[in-house]
């Protein structure tokens, strides 16, 4: 049935830092999602290479350190250039397999100049094409000291059978007028992926939900102080900070009336499945639509600049 979407949130942890091996693990989920008859598998913010839990933990705001700035370009050498290829093998898979996949990436983008870091939300379709890269546009708190603002380009949404799927970067996802851009647009499964903790996922999902009488799926990664690679540099100093979970998951699934549907999963790696019915959003709407019926454009409306942005522009 067109109005049955199957989903698979994929909770797993990267290989830390290591985007060839972590790129490995995305594939091997992808492939278990597909045999699950899955139409749509979901990964957590920054998956590929990993989330800069160092920031916390080696005095990420000391200038000229020398932990930091070898901390830094180390992920920076592991980010992801979509430009040269370094997704093709993933956009190839869902092509081969039918199956669309929102990616949490930290991307190097030439666009840029290629030299700075942005946390992007890849949309591939299931033909196998990106059709969306949003660049986080406010990084939040310490992530400022290694990723880059982004913009508005990627506040974008897409068909997948019945559904309209757009998405957002863990705390833009508490940022009212980003959700709004994407809820005008028809959204009505709304992508959230997070780093890791159900802290962040336990109200903010059900709250989305409810406003905006869609589908909220939360997706996170799991990240524990075993889990960070012995070839990390300055793995010493990062484990003597650490503690034993820097993330225990909390992906969870939210229906268009605010109720779980899928309650916040914690400390399991693998994939969470649950089919979701299109119908529930047009019944929940029937009191409630908040850029439709139960709005008033000729009051407030929103201008959303989904231009692009980049230094030079060569004529």
């Amino acid at each position: 049935m067109n109005t049955i979407l199957k989903i698979a949130m994929a909770q797993i942890a990267p290989v830390w830092l290591d985007k060839n091996a972590t790129l490995q693990k995305i594939i091997n989920s992808i492939i278990e999602a597909a045999k699950e008859n899955c139409e749509l598998v979901v990964f957590g913010e920054a998956l590929l290479p990993g989330y800069p839990f160092w920031l916390a933990l080696t005095g990420g705001a000391e200038w000229d350190k020398t932990v930091n700035k070898q901390l830094h370009a180390h992920y920076v050498s592991n980010s992801i250039c979509i430009e040269k290829g370094e997704l093709d093998a993933i956009c190839k898979l869902a092509k081969e397999l039918s199956i669309a996949i929102y990616l949490g990436i930290i991307e190097r983008p030439t666009d840029r100049g290629g030299h700075s870091i942005y946390a992007s939300l890849v949309y591939i379709n299931e033909q196998g094409d990106v059709k969306s890269v949003h660049r986080k546009l406010q990084p939040t708190y310490d992530e400022r000291l290694t990723w880059a603002l982004g913009d508005g380009n990627g506040l974008q949404v897409h068909p997948l059978k019945a559904f309209t799927v757009g998405g957002l970067n863990c705390w833009e996802n508490w940022m009212p007028l980003p959700r709004t851009a994407l809820y005008g647009q028809g959204e009505n499964l709304h992508i959230a992926v997070w780093p890791g903790n159900d802290y962040n996922t336990k109200d903010i999902t059900r709250f989305i939900a409810r406003e905006s009488r869609s589908y909220v799926v939360s997706v996170s990664s799991l990240m524990s102080k075993t889990d960070f690679p012995n070839n990390t540099p300055h793995i010493d100093t990062i484990l003597k900070n650490a503690p034993n979970t820097l993330a225990n998951g909390g992906s969870c699934i939210a229906g268009p009336d605010g109720e779980w549907i899928v309650e916040p999963v914690l400390h399991r790696e693998g994939l969470i499945v649950q089919s979701i019915d299109f119908n529930r959003v047009l019944e929940e709407r029937q009191n409630f639509d908040p850029v439709g019926h139960y709005s008033r454009p000729d009051v407030t409306k929103l201008i959303v600049n989904i231009e692009r942005q980049t230094t030079v522009e060569i004529k």
